[in-house]
């Protein structure tokens, strides 16, 4: 009895040369899907159009994801936070009609800022960090850094002679993320460092959108960086194209900790009959 010979979907000589130029073009994932789209596509019956264009969406699609997993890596965005994940039940503080239209990110193409003010824990960096991974999706140049890795950055470049090529990691970016301003006293350590803050934010005022989160009131802000005066300046560019929001509310992570310890209790221990006191 003689087998049945299996015809391949595409001669060999032919699919040799097809799988020859995908690689030359890069295309990897069609060619790794080459065939299973074809056995796809003739059991559907499916015009040639609609196969060419499922083709060069599985490509597509698997640039673009490797584009945005490289835009969050350029970040330096440590940890992802989402807005889904906010507890806005609990930070009732916070307007999530706002954040919900700010989440679009139609202010970024209006080159506007964003000022998150308010206490520790109240959830300024989560939505600030939430928003810049919104930014990475859209394929935006982010950069993420604490005001303290900033100024110690830029402070290094002042000592080596690289200031200039180390102010373009902050003004070359679309979005500029700069977390924690207040958080640490190494901002008041040098008077330079207002000036170095301004440099950044000048260069970037009315060009790309800056965010800010701080638990410093403005007023403050002068004897925060060193410099009143430069740090006006300062001021005045943040609040003339930036949104702000000042957050009021109890603090999430302490809320977080007080739940915590309430469902960790130490259990009963029953006690040991032997050791029972006879009568």
């Amino acid at each position: 009895m003689k087998m049945k010979r299996t015809v391949p979907l595409v001669p060999e000589n032919n699919a040799t040369g097809i799988r020859e130029n995908l690689r030359a073009l890069r295309l990897v994932q069609i060619e790794k899907r080459l065939d299973e789209e074809l056995t796809l596509a003739l059991k559907e019956k499916t015009p040639p159009t609609e196969f060419l264009d499922r083709l060069l969406n599985i490509e597509v699609s698997s640039l673009r994801e490797r584009r945005i997993a490289r835009r969050i890596q350029e970040s330096r965005l440590l940890e992802y936070k989402f807005i889904k994940d906010f507890d806005f039940e609990f930070q009732k503080g916070i307007d999530k009609r706002q954040i919900l239209e700010l989440a679009t990110l139609a202010f970024v193409e209006r080159k506007q800022g964003l000022v998150l003010a308010g206490n520790s824990g109240v959830g300024k960096s989560h939505l600030a960090k939430a928003f810049m991974l919104l930014g990475c999706q859209k394929d935006l140049r982010c950069r993420y850094t604490t005001a303290a890795d900033m100024l110690k950055d830029l402070l290094a470049g002042l000592a080596d002679g690289t200031v200039a090529q180390k102010l373009k990691r902050y003004t070359q970016v679309d979005i500029l993320l700069i977390d924690e301003v207040g958080f640490d006293r190494l901002e008041q350590e040098s008077a330079r460092n207002a000036s170095l803050f301004f440099k950044v934010i000048d260069a970037r005022y009315d060009k790309a959108s800056t965010w800010l989160t701080t638990n410093v009131d403005f007023k403050d802000l002068g004897t925060y960086l060193g410099d009143p005066v430069i740090t006006t300046a300062i001021v005045d560019r943040l609040v003339h194209h930036s949104i702000i929001i000042h957050v009021e509310g109890p603090s999430y992570r302490m809320h977080q900790s007080k739940k915590l310890n309430r469902e960790v209790k130490p259990k009963a221990v029953s006690p040991d009959p032997s050791t029972a006191p006879t009568t």
